[in-house]
């Protein structure tokens, strides 16, 4: 594998388990759809005058794919975040990880439902063990935590948020080759936008929510969500996608609660433990075992 798709792959997971921590920091401070909005606000204002001229000469691709485009935008842009967001105000996040590894699984069997693609013995083995990786890092290492695990109505979302990513990742094939991936992104991000309107408007007229108290700290979760974990973590993500397939980059989502992990003990002042490297080390090789090399003839 080159060092630029492997970046591809990992880039994403990581922003995402920073996005996940942030979320947390924002939840009771802004409402959740309305961060989901204001983050690609704030992305696509920042992407689209660096990839206007592309846009432009993609506009006849963009009005023949828009209802792929329009059905990425909706799953990704509109959906995913604002779950994982709402998810983050009443679950924690041990759950939300726990969910997230079963992203893999979603993939398979959504692939194979939908679109006939079929199930290899290492994709599955390499599933289940990514998944006992990420189980071991939720229950820092000791089987008794797992007993202690329990389910809210948060969880819901997140279960819904990645279904729909499952979804989003193999429709995300069908995007016009010749388009530009900047270019396909703008148009996520608008469709995506478009239809999150009446959601934010429905929020901040019956979501109950107290009004934001803007501040640097505000602003700077916006911000940040909005250039890391959306459009830097988008951007590779699609990479990865065309460069791989649908199935491997859900493979490496599997390392986002593993770097939440090492962030949040980094910011309590702690050394990594041993429980830490055995996750590791157990998604790593169901990653290779999900992905073996090829045979040359």
């Amino acid at each position: 594998m080159r060092p630029t798709t492997l970046l591809f792959l990992v880039v994403p997971p990581l922003m995402w388990a920073s996005n996940a921590i942030v979320g947390r920091m924002a939840a009771g401070a802004i409402p959740p759809i309305t961060l989901n909005f204001l983050r690609w606000v704030v992305a696509i204002l920042v992407l689209l005058p660096f990839v206007w001229q592309r846009l432009k000469q993609d506009w006849p691709l963009a009005r023949k794919s828009w209802v792929v485009l329009a059905a990425t935008g909706f799953l990704s842009t509109t959906m995913y975040n604002a779950l994982q967001y709402l998810a983050l105000t009443t679950s924690s996040p041990i759950n939300i990880a726990l969910i997230t590894a079963a992203g893999p699984i979603f993939t398979l069997l959504m692939g194979y439902s939908l679109f006939q693609a079929p199930i290899s013995r290492a994709a599955t083995l390499g599933a289940i063990v990514s998944m006992l990786g990420v189980a071991w890092v939720l229950i820092r290492g000791d089987v008794l935590n797992a007993t202690r695990i329990s389910f809210v109505p948060g969880d819901l979302f997140m279960l819904l948020a990645i279904a729909l990513w499952a979804l989003y990742t193999w429709l995300l094939r069908s995007r016009p080759a010749e388009m530009s991936g900047y270019s396909v992104l703008v148009m996520q991000m608008a469709w995506g936008l478009l239809f999150a309107v009446p959601m934010v408007l429905a929020e901040l007229l019956w979501g109950n929510y107290a009004a934001i108290e803007w501040s640097p700290k505000i602003y700077g979760m916006v911000v940040y969500v909005a250039l890391g974990p959306a459009l830097l973590a988008y951007l590779c993500y699609q990479q990865a996608v065309i460069r791989t397939g649908s199935q491997l980059p859900m493979f490496f989502l599997n390392l986002t609660p593993v770097f939440a992990a090492l962030m949040s003990v980094l910011l309590l002042g702690e050394f990594p433990e041993l429980y830490h490297i055995v996750g590791l080390v157990l998604i790593v090789l169901g990653i290779v075992l999900a992905n073996p090399p090829k045979k040359s003839v």
